[in-house]
């Protein structure tokens, strides 16, 4: 990647409150044919191998539309440096080169990072109550799961893009965490 090359990335998890890199600007967008969900073991940073939490995971869905946020790296060579030692950590996730569109209708060439659905880490058929259970009392590298959840839930919500099921399982919960 050259220095004069815009690097943008798709932020629809953690990357929207926590990007961890430089960044240079941001815009509302969207990518079709993909949806979030909390579908990929977490075996690093909000789990381990012994005790898995949740991540949320770029999950490909006919006719399904994700909204985040597209994220301009302001140092691309660093920022990309950066993004693939936080995101492809255990390979769970790929890089994919998507097109998204921002709230002006401009399509934007960005990254995004997609659950591998060949991976052990992927796990499609898991219940809101039972991705509660694993995201109340998970634990990794970079901290409670439940932080990760109600961290990306607020962040999600401060940029005006609800998601009923992050809202859900924020309330569960914490309901979960106060009977323990």
């Amino acid at each position: 990647m050259g220095k004069d090359d815009a690097l943008w990335v798709f932020g629809y998890g953690s990357l929207v409150w926590n990007p961890g890199i430089e960044v240079a600007e941001t815009r509302l967008a969207r990518l079709s044919g993909f949806r979030r969900r909390f579908c990929m073991l977490s075996i690093h940073h909000r789990g381990s191998e012994d005790d898995p939490g949740l991540v949320l995971a770029l999950e490909a869905h006919a006719g399904a539309t994700c909204t985040g946020l597209a994220i301009r790296a302001a140092k691309p060579d660093e920022a990309l440096e950066e993004l693939r030692a936080r995101e492809l950590i255990s390979s769970a996730y790929y890089e994919a080169e998507v097109s998204l569109s921002d709230d002006g209708g401009a399509a934007l060439p960005a990254l995004a990072y997609v659950i591998d659905t060949n991976h052990r880490q992927y796990v499609p058929d898991m219940t809101l109550e039972q991705q509660a259970q694993v995201i109340a009392r998970a634990h990794g590298g970079r901290g409670p799961n439940h932080e990760y959840l109600s961290r990306t839930a607020h962040g999600l919500n401060g940029l005006g893009i609800g998601d009923a099921d992050l809202d859900w399982l924020v309330a569960r919960v914490q309901q979960i965490r106060s009977e323990d």
